[in-house]
């Protein structure tokens, strides 16, 4: 068997499975965004949604993340905002911590990791979404 040609076989095949699964994962987060985010911070990411006049702390414009980072998107620390790692106040409180909200499933035997894997990938997906909305 010839491993070069498997290798590189194996290389694009990976390639493309990243690409697919980017894209799939800002679709995934697209909708989550529309589910959890979009009442406050509005469809389009501007801070404008239908409870923004109703919180107490007015909801950031999510489309300039990047121009107050020196255009780079600060991945982590959004990261950490939307799971809960970091509080943001807002509604008179702390924003939801998603991190909670998406857990659905405990850890078991068939189990090992509950819904660790379930809710870092929503979190993830919600990121990239937001990062693929930046000005």
């Amino acid at each position: 068997m010839d491993f070069t040609k498997l290798f590189a076989a194996c290389a694009v095949f990976g390639l493309a499975a990243g690409g697919m699964a980017s894209a799939q994962d800002a679709d995934v987060g697209a909708g989550l965004y529309a589910d959890y985010c979009a009442a406050c911070h509005g469809a389009s990411g501007k801070g404008d949604g239908d409870m923004a006049n109703l919180i107490t702390i007015p909801s950031p414009n999510l489309t300039l993340m990047s121009q107050g980072n020196d255009g780079e998107f600060p991945m982590l620390k959004v990261i950490h905002v939307i799971d809960g790692r970091t509080g943001v106040r807002g509604h008179g409180g702390a924003m939801p911590v998603f991190g909670r909200v998406f857990a659905s499933t405990e850890a078991g035997p068939d189990n090992p990791y509950g819904s660790v894997l379930e809710v870092r990938g929503r979190v993830l997906s919600l990121a990239m979404y937001l990062e693929s909305i930046q000005q």
